[in-house]
């Protein structure tokens, strides 16, 4: 029998325990649950800080989960702890974070809104994928409303094509309008202005007239799923669109006290399923669906399905490729050369492939050099002078699919440094990066530099390159029969880091 595991997660309104055990079938069997309440959002929303009372309870209630945890043999050291938006957004993370790991022996990761997104990701898929494989080519949405946030996942033809973490959430909501002042239409009109604001940018990544499937996932939507929907798996409901519009305009009649007494909740818990049902009934509105699906899941899910997808290259393969549609998707936005660059794609692998005994880098690495060879001349959409200053800037104000912020920033220095003769090494934000980091940027940069130098004339004239070493020198060669005069140019102006970092001359034949 699997060892289980346990997961717990630091939100606005709650820290939630999961211990989950591995079936035969390679899915996640929840065994204990545990869920208890704190107002952590209400702190850091108002305040901007975490405050003494809810330290002081966030350790007692971290405290109860270690003892329960006890009986399943799992220690804080084996359990994934992880905290959202109200830890992205305190002031005071630090000294909160090591008071817990003092008393509970607890380490907290405080993950950013791509992570999350990625997270919910992946339970979501992982719950759809056997209940509607033939759907997985279609334009759906997939949408969780938490307390802080809303995390929203557009796909088109079964890649993601945006991934967003909005500052959209019940708790957010609740403070910024000051709730005991204003009336539900209020809310409602709150809500569908910061929808309407967001829509524009959302429209230019996906159509919302084509979104077959709208996939939602939060306590909201299960209400209103074992109300009104449809059974059709263990943890999936549907709704028909006439039958949820039927259900939220009941909801808008009645008053806090009747949503209280109708359907078990406590008055706070009600006012926020106001908010929560408003901003996904107002998501739908902006679509042509019939139905809507409900995923009963949460990033608690997606961290233990994440502990699979590392050891296992085919669920990291098709996760890759989800990245890798990402990052397609922003260069379309800022009018990219998709062409160059993924011909400069295609010959930076195949030159790192070839090379693998000398640079020593993982899987991850080649990654990074994927979605930065895509998106290195998307500054050229600013100006085509310095553009690799505008590609950096680009990307390291963006969000692509699957990259924490940290890695994202890695690809924005690959993209700085693909051209140009300033020295990496007297860049002190470059030398301010761990030594691991550096040398990754390094001998990708280097890579990049060649690969982007092969298509100086953005025409793909090599279609089949062959790459082969001896002695001191790489030799690129192929039978292209058009003039290679620029690419050899661009190759001259261009090798002088490939050559420092890895040794090699170059000779292109």
């Amino acid at each position: 029998m699997a060892t289980p595991k346990a997961v717990i997660e630091i939100g606005s309104t709650a820290i939630r325990l999961l211990v989950a055990q591995l079936n035969e079938t390679g899915q996640w069997d929840a065994i204990d649950f545990s869920e208890l309440p704190i107002s952590l959002g209400r702190d850091v929303f108002t305040n901007g800080t975490i405050s003494k009372e809810n330290i002081n309870l966030c350790v007692e209630i971290l405290s109860q989960f270690k003892e329960q945890l006890k009986s399943w043999t799992i220690s804080p050291e084996q359990t994934i702890v992880l905290a959202t938006t109200v830890f992205r957004e305190a002031k005071n993370p630090d000294p909160v974070l090591d008071r817990i790991y003092i008393k509970t022996g607890f380490k907290v990761k405080i993950i950013d809104g791509i992570e999350e997104n990625r997270l919910i990701y992946l339970a979501t898929i992982n719950k759809i994928k056997s209940f509607a494989p033939k759907r997985n080519k279609d334009d759906a949405i997939i949408l969780k409303v938490g307390g802080g946030s809303s995390e929203l996942m557009l796909i088109k033809q079964g890649k993601i094509t945006g991934a967003h973490s909005l500052r959209l959430g019940t708790i957010r909501v609740e403070e910024n309008l000051n709730i005991p002042t204003i009336t539900q239409n209020d809310i409602r009109r709150y809500i569908h202005q910061f929808i309407l604001n967001t829509k524009g940018s959302l429209s230019e990544e996906l159509d919302f007239s084509t979104i077959k499937y709208f996939y939602s996932i939060g306590s909201a939507q299960k209400v209103v799923a074992t109300s009104c929907g449809k059974k059709i798996t263990e943890d999936i409901w549907e709704i028909s669109r006439n039958e949820y519009e039927k259900f939220v305009k009941e909801i808008h009649s009645f008053s806090t006290e009747e949503v209280v007494a109708k359907y078990d909740l406590n008055y706070s818990e009600a006012q926020q399923f106001f908010i929560g049902l408003s901003i996904y009934e107002m998501f739908i509105q902006l679509t042509n669906v019939d139905k809507i699906y409900v995923i009963d899941t949460n990033i608690r899910y997606g961290a233990l399905i994440n502990k699979i997808s590392i050891n296992e290259s085919n669920l990291q393969d098709e996760f890759n490729s989800q990245i890798t549609a990402s990052a397609i998707n922003l260069l379309n936005k800022f009018h990219g050369d998709i062409d160059h660059a993924l011909y400069v794609r295609d010959i930076s692998l195949q030159i790192f492939d070839s090379l693998k005994n000398e640079h020593g880098l993982d899987d991850k690495a080649r990654l990074f050099l994927d979605i930065a060879s895509i998106l290195h001349d998307i500054g050229t959409f600013i100006s085509m002078a310095d553009h690799h200053l505008h590609s950096m800037y680009i990307i390291s104000n963006s969000e692509i699919f699957g990259l924490r912020k940290s890695e994202i920033n890695i690809i924005a220095q690959l993209a700085k440094y693909h051209r140009g003769s300033a020295s990496l090494q007297d860049s002190d934000q470059f030398l301010m990066l761990p030594h691991s980091d550096r040398m990754i940027i390094l001998k990708l940069t280097a890579i990049l530099r060649i690969a982007d130098a092969l298509d100086r004339s953005h025409q793909q004239k090599f279609k089949n390159l062959i790459i082969s070493k001896q002695d001191d020198t790489l030799i690129i060669s192929d039978k292209s029969e058009h003039s290679i005069v620029l690419e050899k140019y661009a190759l001259s102006e261009k090798a002088n880091v490939f050559e420092y970092i890895f040794g090699y001359k170059i000779i292109l034949m």
